[in-house]
């Protein structure tokens, strides 16, 4: 019988393992590819920030599952895990419902011979009171979109007359990448909907608070890459704020643990992650504090061999720096991928595992299109610290690459030529 691998979570890092499964295992017959996301479509996460200011349209750049697996020669199917039964070698999906409350399709069991779970990570707001009520966060593209059409409808009152404050002021919980991408561009954006017509809020009545609750911006990167984004952000008008942590969230206001008052019309929560909660003690799965599951080196979960887990709902131990896992990073994910994608060639074949060892290629943090700021890591050249247009081109470089490992070369150019024609024929920023 076909080997059956059921990979949980169309993220970039499930996504990239099933197409690529697929073209090797699947095409051949080797093994049963499928793959499973409560989703139709996928959007690559680190443009999100991009999306909730409506520099990027979301549907021109969301890719299609069904598509996709009729391409690259693995399954899809629509569905949100729920539960294992890891004797039975089972996985449970919720039932689906449509837009006006039909069931579309019910609970149901999967089976599995292998299952590997990438399923993500959400916003972590510590349990912080309000947070959850009041704030917006920027894990799917459902919330990014939702972020967008709230700051165009403050745009459209005073654009009408209706609204009491000409100005708009945002707060931005949480100073690590998404935060400080996500300020920057909505300084893009302040400009591009003045361009537009919709200046009855000028670029400078646009009031960005970016909120840190350590020393520092950008905390998880080397401190000669968060000082000069700190002197970015405030050249174009955001008021950074550090060492401050928020104790309490109201629908007019933050209240700092100093006492401090933030007022914001807008509040987004971008720090810290976890991992979705039904991983916690899933049928016996070790988990960590933040729900992610204990992985070995070789991404199978600690306590079941045909399990396996990768990306940032895994905690995979760094080897040689005991207590310390790989960062919930892009790039791990995408080394997860390919190390799985040879590690399923070995477990066919009856061959030991290859072990998972993170390779830090470095950082690139956006300012929108006025800049970008990062360091690139190689074993020969050592750390080099990028500013500016070439770091931008750098950063973009990062989503053709995980489009060349989605779509192949020929249709990644295609995508580019598509976009450049695009970009003179629509909006630079997504007005409804």
């Amino acid at each position: 019988m076909t080997h059956r691998i059921v990979i949980v979570g169309g993220g970039a890092g499930g996504l990239e393992l099933a197409t690529r499964l697929g073209r090797s295992l699947g095409r051949r017959g080797q093994a049963r590819i499928l793959l499973v996301d409560a989703n139709l479509t996928h959007i690559w996460k680190p443009l999100l920030h991009e999306v909730a200011a409506g520099s990027l349209n979301s549907s021109e750049n969301e890719l299609n599952y069904v598509a996709q697996a009729k391409w690259n020669h693995f399954e899809f199917q629509l569905g949100r895990m729920i539960g294992l039964d890891r004797a039975r070698k089972r996985i449970r999906l919720a039932a689906t419902f449509d837009d006006n409350g039909a069931e579309l399709l019910p609970e149901r069991e999967l089976p599995y011979d292998s299952l590997v779970i990438a399923v993500g990570s959400t916003t972590n707001d510590f349990g912080t009171p309000g947070a959850a009520e009041h704030c917006l966060f920027l894990d799917t593209r459902a919330q990014a979109e939702r972020f967008h059409r709230q700051l165009l409808n403050h745009y459209l009152r005073a654009h009408a007359g209706q609204a009491e404050d000409q100005g708009i002021s945002v707060a931005i919980v949480g100073a690590g990448a998404t935060g400080v991408e996500l300020a920057a561009e909505l300084h893009h954006a302040a400009r591009e909907l003045a361009a537009y017509g919709l200046d009855s809020i000028r670029p400078e009545n646009m009031r960005i608070t970016l909120i840190e609750a350590g020393p520092r911006v950008l905390p998880a990167l080397p401190e000669r890459i968060s000082q000069p984004v700190h002197r970015s952000l405030e050249q174009l008008g955001v008021t950074v704020l550090t060492n401050t942590a928020v104790s309490e969230v109201t629908a007019e206001h933050l209240r700092a643990r100093d006492g401090r008052i933030i007022p914001a019309s807008l509040k987004v929560w971008a720090a810290g992650i976890r991992a979705p909660a039904f991983l916690r003690e899933l049928d016996g799965l070790e988990s960590n504090r933040i729900d992610q599951l204990v992985v070995r080196p070789t991404l199978q979960t600690s306590r079941d061999d045909d399990i396996f887990a990768f990306g940032d709902c895994a905690a995979c131990p760094q080897p040689g720096e005991p207590g310390r896992n790989v960062p919930p990073r892009a790039q791990a994910a995408h080394q997860q991928a390919s190390l799985l994608v040879k590690s399923f060639r070995h477990r066919l074949a009856g061959r030991p595992l290859p072990h998972y060892q993170y390779r830090d290629y470095g950082s690139l943090i956006s300012l929108s299109r006025f800049s970008a700021v990062g360091n690139l890591m190689g074993n020969l050249m050592g750390s080099v610290k990028l500013e500016g247009w070439l770091a931008r081109m750098f950063y973009v470089s990062l989503y053709r690459m995980h489009q060349m490992a989605l779509y192949g070369p020929l249709r990644t150019l295609l995508l580019m030529l598509g976009d450049r024609i695009g970009r003179s024929t629509e909006p630079r920023l997504k007005l409804h």
